[in-house]
């Protein structure tokens, strides 16, 4: 990347990956008409698959970093040239106008913010889900990493960044970017996929969703309840 390129980057889009060789080629696709005004930064946590190389057509970085999503986001952070960071699940699609819809959301009194989600798949419940997500985290200023979560540089470096756990980074990020400010809740829509929703099934992973945050909220660790996540169960076997 050139001097003056990076000088005249506003926002840089981060991108934590872990085997998502299926389907991180149409999603960077699709960030193509973004750039240059974004930078596109990929942080693989130890892909077994050809993800990194998918990425190497398609990013400004590809960066390598110990697995999990809070260790990977900070690595991307640390690399990063915008003036705002954009965090991004690497199964998410932006809106065509998503980068001048976060610079005209971030303001001095307002640092950080996130977009409404939708989540791609079959059931016809998942839009129900996508309306109660969108609607909890308009009323409590809680975003989670499907709705993509954009932040100033500096609103980041002041909250010490993501803190290094398992589960909950995004959630434990919000909390501490609310001492900041309140969230931007923008309505325009990321589409999430809902892959995992139906890999353990829908009504499944929502009750388990609303157990791991309760317990999360109750002080149970972020390493048990990550486990209990990458398994689709509610109790350690």
């Amino acid at each position: 990347m050139t001097h003056q390129t990076a000088k005249q980057l506003t926002i840089s889009i981060i991108i934590p990956a872990l085997n998502e060789a299926s389907t991180i080629e149409e999603h960077l696709q699709a960030l193509q008409k973004h750039r240059p005004q974004a930078e596109i930064i990929v942080v693989d946590g130890g892909s077994h698959d050809t993800t990194t190389q998918i990425a190497n057509a398609y990013a400004d970085q590809v960066i390598s970093a110990d697995a999990g999503r809070a260790k990977q986001m900070n690595t991307g952070a640390l690399h990063a040239q915008g003036a705002i960071f954009l965090f991004l699940h690497a199964d998410t699609l932006l809106p065509d106008d998503a980068l001048t819809l976060i610079q005209q959301a971030i303001t001095p009194q307002q640092q950080w913010g996130r977009f409404n989600v939708r989540l791609k798949g079959q059931h016809a419940f998942l839009k129900i889900i996508a309306y109660f997500m969108n609607g909890r985290s308009r009323l409590t200023g809680i975003a989670t990493g499907d709705q993509g979560i954009f932040v100033s540089r500096s609103a980041f470096t002041a909250v010490n960044q993501y803190t290094n756990q398992a589960l909950m980074e995004d959630i434990d990020l919000c909390k501490k970017l609310k001492r900041i400010s309140a969230p931007a809740c923008l309505t325009a829509t990321v589409i999430s996929s809902a892959r995992r929703w139906e890999q353990f099934g829908v009504f499944k992973t929502l009750l388990l969703m609303w157990s791991l945050r309760l317990r999360y909220f109750l002080g149970e660790s972020p390493d048990t309840l990550a486990q209990l996540y990458r398994e689709g169960v509610f109790w350690k076997h």
